[in-house]
């Protein structure tokens, strides 16, 4: 369990799934800083103390909402190395699936520090932190050292054998040679120092300076396709969200390569089926089956969108949504023998004074991402280059392509005025955790907190989790699963508070000014306001 798990205030708020970074982030907004200041702060102190989860190389996404301002996305989305073609790798032994760890698996140049450095443009010179002062508490972590979580503990424990074998895996993150326990103080001396690096060179350091040279000259003698080339010339970008208008206000999400398409097609048609106050075996059916038409489209149509062979949101269409919806049975579950994918990745929201509202996520991909850890820097190189097919389609890998990414942090303008940033970690539990967040929220009027807290089912496989049942935590009655199961769907009962159910987390913007956040019991997080 983390920190305080509810707060409300006016000048600032914060939900983050570890305690720590939700301080980092609290002490920019208590200083006066803004919501995008203090979520690259988080951010980094995240990456220092849920290493498992995400990193500095990985990838990220921000939405931002600022006042009487469109959202805009910050997409720090990775291309693919120029040597990363469907030949390099069938000519390494790869015939079917691309690597998921190892040097093969980093492909991908890290999007996640040049997506800080487009947000933090965003806020005016005149006013802005210094990078020392936003990456000073992290930095502190890494070098002094931050108890061990229950979360990193027992994720360790399980992975630690498969991935001591990869390059400076066990020299950055087995120190000892051994797995630390919970509450164990754990040190990151060489993250410390890129950190303190980042600081005094600045962010475009990671891609065009020294810490660019250094990880060129270990990516290449460890056998990764990255080369310096791929980090000079790769930039985050701005770009537009895709949004939805239902019943309850306007929806807001990451564009392709995303899935944040199929996590508004969940509401969409949802919405459009009319269900409010049925039986909770009703609404979980209901639920399921949006998540099965929204995965049917994002799992054949969804890519980078160069490649893609319609826009996005042509999806969303009003009649397109409407046939969707009309497809439910509500007495039968349609069959599910769809892919899933899995995530270490963390989402994080922030809301000040000045009416910015920011959901943010960043990631590794799977726990650890590949495994290739660069003892010199100290971090470790993201897999998300998995989710690239070497078969034709819009996912097929090709040089500097983006790949199809689980990851989509989520907005809401609401009728009444509030302005919502939620998401959650999660790999396909994203979406569905999304919509049981806020439908339970903004539909059925339960409080933030509780909308989080409240028991959840996720459809497939997520974090730690392979089966492809219908997953429900145990504070379901039996009865409600006795519904399900006389529904057709295949149930499997899970412990109360499962972490495979993901991280989630809110912070609400209301037209008054007040702000309330919530964080996951299921995590190690907290919020806090002020």
């Amino acid at each position: 369990m983390g920190g305080q798990l509810y707060a409300s205030g006016r000048k600032g708020c914060i939900s983050a799934p570890h305690h720590a970074a939700a301080e980092a982030g609290l002490s920019v907004l208590a200083e006066g800083g803004t919501a995008i200041e203090a979520m690259i702060a988080a951010a980094a102190t995240i990456a220092v103390v849920y290493p498992h989860m995400n990193g500095l190389g990985g990838d990220a996404f921000w939405l931002i909402k600022r006042k009487d301002k469109d959202p805009i996305v910050v997409s720090g989305c990775g291309r693919a190395a120029k040597r990363a073609t469907v030949r390099y790798y069938h000519d390494r032994g790869y015939d079917d699936a691309l690597p998921t760890r190892g040097s093969d698996a980093a492909l991908l140049v890290p999007g996640a520090i040049s997506s800080w450095k487009l947000a933090l443009d965003l806020v005016p010179a005149t006013r802005r932190f210094s990078l020392e002062r936003l990456l000073q508490g992290a930095t502190d972590k890494a070098i002094s050292g931050c108890p061990v979580s229950r979360s990193l503990a027992s994720t360790l424990e399980i992975f630690s054998p498969e991935l001591s074998t990869i390059e400076g895996f066990e020299r950055v993150f087995l120190p000892d040679g051994r797995v630390p326990g919970e509450g164990e103080l754990y040190r990151q001396p060489a993250l410390g120092a890129t950190l303190g690096k980042l600081a005094d060179e600045g962010l475009d350091s990671f891609y065009r300076g020294s810490i660019a040279q250094a990880h060129a000259a270990f990516l290449e003698k460890a056998g990764s396709p990255l080369r310096l080339e791929d980090f000079q010339s790769f930039s985050a970008e701005y770009t537009k969200p895709l949004s939805l208008t239902i019943s309850a206000g306007t929806l807001f999400n990451t564009p392709p390569p995303t899935q944040g398409l199929a996590s508004l097609l969940i509401l969409g048609i949802f919405d459009q089926s009319g269900v409010r106050a049925a039986s909770e075996s009703s609404y979980i059916h209901n639920l399921v089956e949006a998540t099965k038409c929204a995965f049917s489209i994002r799992n054949t149509k969804l890519g980078d969108p160069d490649f893609m062979d319609a826009a996005p949101s042509g999806y969303l269409a009003a009649d397109l949504i409407s046939k969707a919806a009309a497809t439910i049975d509500p007495s039968k579950a349609a069959p599910w023998p769809g892919p899933s994918q899995v995530g270490g990745t963390i989402w994080m929201g922030a809301a000040d004074s000045d009416g910015t509202v920011v959901s943010f996520i960043q990631s590794l991909f799977w726990e650890f991402g590949s495994g290739l850890t660069c003892g010199e820097t100290g971090i470790v190189f993201e897999n998300r280059g998995g989710g690239f097919s070497l078969a034709n389609g819009p996912n097929q890998l090709a040089p500097r392509k983006r790949p199809f990414h689980t990851l989509n942090p989520a907005m809401a303008e609401l009728n009444d005025g509030r302005v919502m940033a939620y998401g959650t970690m999660g790999g396909d539990g994203q979406p569905q955790t999304q919509a049981a967040v806020f439908t339970r929220y903004v539909l059925s009027g339960r409080g933030l907190a509780d909308a989080i807290a409240d028991p959840r089912w996720l459809l497939g496989k997520t974090w730690g989790d392979s089966s492809l049942s219908l997953k429900l935590e145990g504070r379901f009655s039996e009865q409600t699963e006795e519904q399900l199961i006389q529904l057709g769907h295949d149930t499997e009962r899970v412990s109360d508070y499962s972490e495979m159910m993901g991280h989630a987390g809110a912070v609400v913007l209301h037209p008054s000014g007040h702000l309330e956040g919530a964080s996951d019991p299921r995590s190690d997080g907290a919020a806090f306001a002020i």
